[in-house]
């Protein structure tokens, strides 16, 4: 994302909670670091959020130190983390405070997708504040569809990673059940990125599969189960009923205990092929 931003003229302030990769990513784009929250927010337009889960989101926003103390009126905060959608709610009143305002903007895709300019970013909030967001939003992304209010942007970054969890699950199923009936491994992965389940996941997960333990991690397994249990939570709050939930949850959490937590998502497939 921070690539994009600066390729497209953004002046860009970079923090991260562990310095040392935002230093990387400074040097590779000549950008400046900062060591906190607030100074990364403090005289920007815009502030672009993007934490591993809920409690990382919410220690940036409070305190001293956090983005709502450096926010200057009219500034937009668009968070694409991907969380709760009562947690994204709940930051709104503190960040409206400061006058500034609140937009959940998860996105869809993965580094591929992101490299190349074509996340889709589903947003939640006031629209007028969004429109002043898309620019930047822009930079990286195919689209910006706008849902509703705040909030349901992340409640539909929750609904598309179970469908991708659960893609993910039946694609580890199918390639090992193939491999293991005597189909040679990329073989039946080239049916599946030509046939009628070729979705864009996968077709860019096609490395990962084929050479595990090579690609890079994209998306790591405990990330998934954080996910997994954020649907899990919304599914029980609105009373609907996922099944199919329940068993890729159990997959994932078999996954971990077998010490693949770190592991790239695509590595299900070593867990059902027994080598774990």
């Amino acid at each position: 994302m921070v690539g994009r931003l600066a390729a497209a003229g953004h002046e860009v302030v970079v923090q991260n909670r562990t310095r040392a990769r935002a230093d990387v990513v400074a040097e590779r784009h000549g950008l400046r670091v900062v060591d906190l929250p607030r100074e990364a927010a403090a005289g920007a337009e815009v502030v672009l959020v993007s934490l591993a889960d809920d409690s990382a989101v919410r220690a940036a926003y409070g305190g001293a130190d956090g983005i709502v103390a450096g926010l200057r009126p009219g500034a937009v905060v668009a968070d694409a983390s991907t969380v709760d959608p009562a947690t994204a709610q709940a930051l709104a009143p503190d960040v409206e405070r400061a006058g500034a305002a609140l937009v959940d903007a998860p996105v869809s895709g993965s580094v591929s997708t992101v490299e190349a300019g074509e996340l889709l970013v589903m947003a939640g909030g006031d629209g007028a504040a969004l429109d002043r967001v898309r620019p930047v939003l822009d930079s990286f992304a195919r689209r910006v569809l706008h849902l509703g209010p705040l909030g349901t942007g992340a409640t539909m970054k929750l609904a598309v990673n179970s469908v991708v969890h659960a893609l993910n699950e039946a694609l580890a199923e199918a390639l090992v059940l193939a491999e293991k009936a005597g189909v040679e491994r990329s073989a039946a992965y080239e049916v599946f990125a030509s046939s009628a389940v070729a979705a864009p996941f996968v077709l860019y997960k096609r490395a990962a599969y084929e050479t595990p333990g090579k690609a890079p991690v994209a998306f790591a397994l405990d990330l998934v189960a954080k996910d997994l249990d954020l649907v899990a939570d919304l599914a029980a709050r609105v009373g609907a009923d996922m099944p199919q939930l329940a068993a890729n949850r159990d997959v994932v959490e078999r996954a971990r205990r077998a010490g693949l937590g770190s592991s790239d998502l695509s590595a299900l497939a070593e867990l059902l092929r027994g080598l774990r």
